[in-house]
């Protein structure tokens, strides 16, 4: 039992969450590789072990021990290393939930190159900016129309792009994943001397939403994995040997989060649903069929099933139920607890993180808070003027002592921004920019994000991009991008449309800015409603008010 968990944790029982607090430790070991001392040292020791139980729409189901995802990630190591794949080489996946992602990631993580996981709703254009920014070298993607068409058209603009993989399907000009694989041997040497990786280097790159901008490139090394040490035993309360679902698409920091590290290192057993489409009644027979001991998914999906007749389902298997990705609604905690005894226990991070504040076993669940502070990371708030808040008071929620050690999970700064590394990492603490208050018991509740970020479906959505894609339409001369409430997904995306001359408010051209929008951009981002306005308030120095523009949209500050 916790073969692995041991060796990176000094003591992993505790009797309370000040015991956590005060005493646990993550020890990465030097040179540590999650392909390695992970995957390969489960598949040694108990090769039967099962590490994966995946199935799709389809009625598709695989079984994968960790004998057999060691063996085929050499096999995937061999034949990316045979197209010039090595050690720093930058590498894009886009997999959707395919079983393939993980011996992908795997046989990359044992190469050295640097992984960087990417939606299936990608554009061209985000495309473009990914592989010029980073320099990838090759796509490895999923056998989807929209996925292989906004890559194709991506790679005349992209020269770094050398050599593309298709999984599930065949393409002219790809390789076919399954056929690449199955020419090459599953013996694969561990690499030593310069070609072996190092704590420090680079394991993957998360493009962050772009809130105030170009998205910035997240920089993770190689002992990221063990600080998912804490989110999922510890949080999620993944089970050895038991089946834990996150939902998430690969291409989302929340996978790393709960599809692939810590629940491998404490020996769960991990449940891969490749769905194509967010069926309510579907995940929640997903859920009774297999008998799903741990479950963690972002609250538009609890708000979702909510609408379900949930009680004629069998859940009481399920023994912890989590949720992150943006605030839980406390009527959404008392409904659930109600159809199924257990109360939703909330978390908190970023992609610039594992779980930061959150729900530990030892807490009782409090409604509207995300819990307490993990331990290892020294959590201030910090008001407008630099200060320590005082319970009660709100502030910006920072991972201070930098200075005096590094919190293992947490990012080692913006791949190849030196100056935004410094900015963001460089001093005393590093500030996420999302404002909470505390309770007087030690709980914290989040606030919101200091800036316009909008939180949808499980989503962050930079209003900029949003904007920018609107004002390109000849018909928008000016807008804005805030968030309107909706009584399932919490918060849509909501546009504020001043017209150019020539051009009238209807629903029609509302319907056409939002596919425009879905055209130009990632499609969930297009705004929901749209709203048509002679001008937009601003301040004196012409900035727009958009906390203005929320709060007549009925969002509270």
């Amino acid at each position: 039992m916790d073969h692995i968990l041991k060796k990176y944790c000094p003591r992993i029982e505790f009797e309370s969450y000040e015991d956590f607090a005060e005493n646990f430790r993550i020890v990465p070991s030097e040179g540590f590789n999650f392909g390695y001392d992970v995957v390969d040292e489960w598949a040694r020791v108990e090769p039967g072990k099962k590490a994966l139980v995946w199935c799709d729409d389809d009625g598709v189901e695989r079984t994968f021990t960790f004998a057999e995802l060691s063996s085929l990630s050499n096999r995937t190591a061999n034949a990316l290393a045979g197209l010039g794949v090595g050690k720093g080489d930058v590498v894009m996946l886009i997999l959707r939930r395919r079983w393939e992602y993980w011996v992908a990631a795997v046989a990359l993580h044992k190469i050295g190159a640097i992984l960087i996981p990417g939606s299936v709703q990608l554009t061209k254009k985000d495309l473009v900016y990914r592989a010029q920014s980073a320099g990838v070298k090759m796509m490895i993607c999923v056998d989807d129309e929209y996925v292989v068409t906004q890559v194709e058209q991506a790679v005349a603009e992209a020269p770094t792009i050398t050599q593309r993989i298709i999984v599930a399907g065949e393409r002219d000009g790809w390789f076919n994943f399954d056929e690449l694989i199955g020419g090459h041997t599953d013996t694969w040497a561990r690499p030593t001397g310069e070609a072996a990786t190092a704590n420090g280097d680079t394991m993957a790159i998360y493009f962050t939403s772009g809130t105030t901008g170009l998205a910035k490139m997240v920089r993770h090394d190689f002992t990221y994995p063990l600080g998912h040490i804490i989110t999922a035993r510890y949080w999620q309360q993944a089970k050895e040997d038991a089946l834990h679902l996150s939902v998430s698409d690969s291409g989302w920091a929340k996978f790393s989060w709960g599809k692939i590290y810590g629940q491998w290192i404490c020996g769960a057993t991990i449940f891969g649903y490749d769905m194509k489409k967010f069926v309510p009644a579907t995940l929640l027979q997903k859920v009774q069929d297999y008998r799903l001991r741990t479950f963690c998914a972002p609250p538009t999906m609890y708000r979702f099933m909510l609408q379900e007749d949930v009680a004629s389902y069998d859940l009481t298997s399920v023994e912890t139920w989590t949720t992150a990705g943006e605030p839980l609604n406390p009527e959404v905690t008392r409904q659930w607890e109600e159809l199924t005894g257990k109360r939703i226990r909330e978390g908190f991070g970023q992609t610039e993180s594992v779980v930061l504040v959150a729900t530990f076993p030892w807490i009782e669940p409090r409604p509207g808070s995300m819990g307490k502070p993990s331990p290892m990371y020294n959590i201030k708030l910090i008001n407008e003027d630099g200060k320590v808040c005082e319970d009660g008071e709100e502030g910006e929620i920072c991972v201070s002592g930098l200075e005096e050690a590094w919190p293992p999970g947490l990012f080692v700064g913006y791949y190849r921004d030196d100056a935004l590394t410094a900015e963001a990492v460089g001093g005393e603490h590093y500030n996420t920019k999302d404002v909470a208050w505390r309770d007087s018991d030690g709980y914290y509740f989040f606030v919101g994000r200091n800036d316009d970020v909008i939180k949808c479906s499980g989503y962050r959505i930079g209003p900029f991009e949003v904007e920018s894609a609107l004002i390109e339409h000849p018909a928008v001369v000016e807008c804005a991008v805030t968030a309107a409430p909706d009584p399932v997904r919490g918060l849509v995306v909501k546009a504020t449309v001043v017209l150019a001359k020539g051009w009238k408010a209807s629903d029609e051209l509302a319907k056409e800015l939002q596919d425009h929008v879905k055209r130009t951009t990632a499609p969930y981002k297009y705004p929901r409603i749209v709203e048509f306005v002679d001008e937009l308030p601003k301040t004196l120095g012409g900035k727009i008010k958009r906390a203005q523009l929320r709060h007549e949209s009925g969002v509270a500050e």
